[in-house]
């Protein structure tokens, strides 16, 4: 979670709302709140590999697990291609896809090693990148003169009608779906669920602290972004918290910590997805969903190692094809029809959950709204590979009919 999204995910969500994308950041974190909820109760009900595609499998049936699933691999595929490239934005401007190829290679190679070498790797990437962010905003914020942008907050003067408000209500939507995409890491706990410790006590409380550390420390760069390079100013930017301490005199040698501190948070957050993206292709392969290879386990690593770099040669088919802020719709986009599937098997599975009705409904209802107000670009091509994807296993299915 704290990856790629706290560095870049405010410049195309403020571009869409403005000033009103303080508005925005809580209504992602009430999604991820909700999608937490439910997931991590059909985690503890069913400690599996695969996530939202073996809750669907188990809830709704082998077409809604196989949906589910689709979603995951193509919206995590996108984040692996949008963290790889915000990377190279940071690290090598104008080379960014062969940073991101590179990446990509080197982490799948780490992850082929065992889940250990994933968790460490991980949390010493977020122990880094929680103190150097930290540290940068305050050089920001309390630098001479870091106080002097505008944030451009929606007309609320007297003679402002309720259409001041209203007209920014597309806005905010899309920029929640944009925002979501810093959140959305939590899901990778609950696809590694087979290989994780007493799985019921665990992954609750895992998924409430990275959601707690990521709101935080978002509100945070967001209110500080805002404060010193105001709307206009973050809305175009491409490395929005190098420009933030880059900006002013005697803050430009903040610039390569800011950079390096992007790279070792790309590095943590790709290698966490790409293991995600593993599991859930393995255990699609394992139910007969995806090609049998994929759920081949290497000896003495118990890793997906084919599936590992299968998924990694489609993400850099994402990388050499697409831009940073297209991926990231992509991947929200996705992730968030993955999370309403979720909270379809959290209805599904009634009081045996242990949760109210109303956190499951609430969750389907808001991942659906700002799913569809995400980039028309990126909802189109999410139903498109979905409706493909959909249409080439009925295909398979009855070829393989005597």
């Amino acid at each position: 979670m704290l990856g790629a999204g706290i560095f870049f995910v405010w410049a195309p969500a403020t571009a869409a709302a403005g000033g009103a994308v303080l508005l925005a950041l809580p209504l992602a974190a009430a999604v991820a709140i909700l999608n937490a909820l439910s997931t991590t109760r059909l985690a503890m009900r069913h400690p599996v590999a695969g996530g939202a595609y073996a809750y669907g499998r188990a809830e709704l049936g082998a077409t809604g697990g196989f949906v589910a699933g689709v979603l995951f691999l193509l919206g995590k595929t996108a984040s692996v291609a949008a963290i790889g490239l915000i990377a190279g934005g940071y690290l090598w401007p104008g080379s960014e896809r062969i940073v991101a190829v590179g990446l990509i290679v080197v982490l799948a190679a780490i992850n082929a090693t065992g889940v250990r070498t994933t968790a460490v790797v991980s949390a010493v990437a977020a122990g880094l990148v929680v103190v150097v962010l930290l540290v940068v905003l305050s050089v920001a914020v309390f630098a001479p003169g870091s106080h002097a942008a505008s944030i451009g907050w929606p007309d609320a003067g007297p003679d402002a009608g309720p259409g001041a408000f209203l007209g920014a209500v597309p806005g905010v939507l899309s920029a929640a779906g944009l925002i979501f995409f810093a959140f959305a890491g939590y899901a990778r706990i609950a696809t590694l669920a087979e290989e994780v410790r007493d799985p019921v006590r665990t992954l609750p409380r895992a998924v409430v602290v990275s959601i707690a550390v990521v709101l935080v420390l978002s509100g945070l760069t967001l209110g500080v972004l805002l404060s010193v390079l105001g709307t206009a100013g973050l809305g175009a930017s491409t490395s929005p918290v190098a420009d933030a301490v880059g900006s002013g005199p005697g803050r430009e040698l903040w610039a390569p910590v800011v950079r390096a501190a992007v790279a070792v948070a790309c590095i943590g957050s790709m290698t966490g997805v790409l293991a995600g993206l593993s599991r859930t292709g393995m255990a699609m392969a394992r139910d007969g969903e995806l090609p049998g290879p994929l759920a081949r386990i290497a000896a003495g690593t118990g890793t997906p190692i084919f599936a590992e770099f299968v998924l990694a040669l489609l993400a850099i088919a994402a990388v050499l094809l697409l831009d940073p802020a297209r991926v990231v719709g992509v991947s929200a986009c996705a992730v968030l029809f993955y999370y309403a599937i979720a909270h379809l098997a959290a209805l599904r599975a009634g009081r045996d959950l242990g949760l109210p009705r109303a956190v499951p409904i609430a969750g389907l209802v808001a991942c659906l709204g700002i799913a569809a107000a995400t980039p028309w670009p990126a909802l189109a091509g999410v139903a498109a590979a979905v409706g493909l994807a959909v249409a080439a296993r009925a295909l398979v299915r009855r070829t393989r009919r005597p």
